[in-house]
């Protein structure tokens, strides 16, 4: 769905809140040693040719000599990666106290994969790897612990990364939100390659959701799967137990917590669905994308819900 960018209100919710450096030993990247004075950046950088940007929020005591977790955060189609911060509130210290936080701009306020989108899949994914490059090389990164989570067709650009090798074996794990898998849909799901198995993978979706509908179809920017058939392919993918699934009702039957052992590691795919829901960033409190759609608050977080995932993988 394209959701409106509510530019104005972003400037009143954009914040740096202080956080705690992370203590865990880990290998940091040509960026460690170099420091910075400003916890919110906004960077430029040449990708196939083409002028690329992205913003990155560091924590509030960022050493440069302490490797820290990575989340890029893909916004929704007519939107930009601002927006997506600002909606999700990832860059919160109570969701990301521990990692820096990067959000790209996708071209003409899209990602690639739609029929409406400005650039081919192959550009999209060349723009992630550059972008990784110039964070490594400027940032200290922990680059075991790199995730990816994104809305709407930033969630489906998200599973686009997982299912390419190249790319997406940069990644630890990945969480897209109501995600509009063009690129893995019945007729392409079989092209799906990702760099290894399992990948730890966690999907939200409302059961509601009037743009990219639960049970598939035709959807703005082309044919969407079934989110069920494509929780099969990707249990499928990576090896999981479907004998051992477990489900979690709560919230009077409302809320499905769906979680899968996929290769002896619990938990490597889970989904979460909220069938009173529609097309927005699940939330506890009231949002922008949620005043897009017309919906309220719901019952889960999924800010928390998905850094909670994260923390649990490291990359092999």
């Amino acid at each position: 769905m394209r959701v409106a960018s509510f530019l104005s209100a972003v400037a009143a919710v954009f914040a740096a809140p202080a956080a705690t450096a992370p203590t865990s030993a880990a290998a940091g990247t040509a960026g460690c040693g170099k420091s910075h004075s400003l916890s919110n950046i906004y960077r430029g950088l040449t990708s196939s040719g083409r002028i690329r940007t992205y913003s990155v929020h560091l924590p509030g005591n960022y050493s440069e000599t302490t490797p820290y977790p990575v989340v890029v955060g893909f916004h929704g189609s007519s939107s930009i990666g601002l927006f997506f911060e600002a909606d999700t509130k990832l860059s919160e210290e109570r969701f990301s106290a521990n990692k820096i936080m990067v959000y790209p701009d996708g071209v003409g306020g899209a990602w690639a994969g739609a029929n409406y989108s400005s650039v081919s899949v192959a550009e999209d994914l060349q723009f992630v790897a550059d972008l990784l490059a110039d964070l490594r090389g400027e940032f200290c990164v922990d680059d075991a612990r790199i995730y990816a989570t994104g809305m709407s067709s930033g969630g489906g650009f998200v599973n686009t990364i997982a299912c390419n090798g190249a790319v997406g074996g940069a990644f630890a794990a990945f969480a897209p939100a109501s995600g509009s898998f063009y690129t893995d849909n019945d007729a392409l799901h079989a092209d799906c390659a990702p760099a290894r198995s399992p990948v730890p993978l966690l999907e939200v979706h409302g059961g509601a959701d009037a743009s990219v509908h639960y049970d598939g179809g035709e959807g703005e920017g082309g044919v969407e799967p079934a989110i069920p058939a494509w929780l099969g392919w990707w249990a499928q993918r990576n090896g999981c137990d479907d004998a051992g699934k477990t489900v979690e009702d709560s919230f009077d039957g409302d809320v499905h917590h769906t979680t899968w052992t996929c290769g002896g590691t619990e938990g490597a795919l889970q989904h979460w669905k909220v069938d009173d829901m529609g097309h927005c960033w699940a939330s506890t409190e009231i949002n922008f994308s949620q005043i897009a759609a017309g919906e309220l608050p719901t019952h889960i977080q999924a800010s928390q819900i998905i850094m909670d995932f994260f923390d649990q993988f490291t990359k092999p």
